[in-house]
């Protein structure tokens, strides 16, 4: 399986704490049968400085770790960019990092504040198409707005954004509400790829092989494979 939003590299974020702490998760990942998993720390202006460029070092220096460690796991790294006015200098200062490609757009992972969707919002999704920047919509299950009235993510449809689902929302293990709203994403047809979201071992960790069991019975075997190996896979373009 491959994992497309995961906040393991240490010390960046609200994700692994540290070197020791984010080679326990990586353990837990092949454990789960993860292959492949792209970092995506939160890109978040006043709370997490981080961008493509200040995040390389840090990257460097968990592949190196990982060798040490003699874990046989595929890593990229990228971000989870939060919805703000900072992306357009970002994109200007080429500091915005995409997680791959898909249909020849370059693919970003794009949170919205949790408690709603802000005025505005498709406007900026139409600014980066303009600029071949595909939004994948982290986690829009969890969104209060969507929660509340599903509809909301009309606009977004229409413009031909992503969506990825969390893995535990999928399991019922976000709660009553992502979770019923994340299967109606799958039932609508809506759902461009499911990811874990990792950030810790006791609350949030990096398991896919759950999820993966739950659509293979209650939807099909294919649609498992396609939310969690073929599109991944042709997100962060493996052979």
């Amino acid at each position: 399986m491959i994992d497309l939003h995961c906040h393991l590299l240490p010390g960046v974020d609200d994700g692994a704490v540290n070197d020791a702490d984010s080679i326990v998760l990586f353990k837990q990942a092949i454990a789960d049968g993860i292959t492949h998993m792209v970092l995506t720390p939160h890109v978040h202006p006043g709370r997490y400085e981080n961008n493509r460029t200040n995040l390389q070092a840090p990257f460097v220096r968990l592949q190196a770790l990982l060798a040490e460690h003699n874990l046989d796991i595929n890593i990229a790294i990228a971000g989870e960019v939060r919805l703000s006015a900072e992306v357009l200098s970002m994109f200007a200062t080429k500091n915005l990092p995409f997680i791959g490609k898909f249909r020849g757009k370059d693919v970003m992972l794009l949170e919205f504040p949790h408690d709603g969707i802000p005025p505005g919002s498709d406007k900026l999704v139409d600014w980066l198409m303009q600029r071949d920047i595909l939004p994948i919509i982290a986690h829009p299950e969890r969104n209060k707005a969507i929660m509340r009235d599903i509809n909301k993510v009309g606009p977004f449809l229409e413009r031909g954004c992503l969506f990825q689902l969390t893995a535990m929302s999928v399991t019922g293990k976000f709660g009553e509400k992502a979770h019923e709203i994340a299967h109606r994403f799958l039932s609508n047809g809506w759902t461009t790829i499911i990811a874990s979201d990792a950030h810790n071992m006791k609350h949030r960790p990096p398991v896919l092989s759950e999820a993966y069991e739950c659509i293979e019975t209650q939807y099909s075997a294919d649609l498992a494979r396609q939310l969690f190996i073929d599109t991944p896979a042709e997100i962060i373009q493996l052979p």
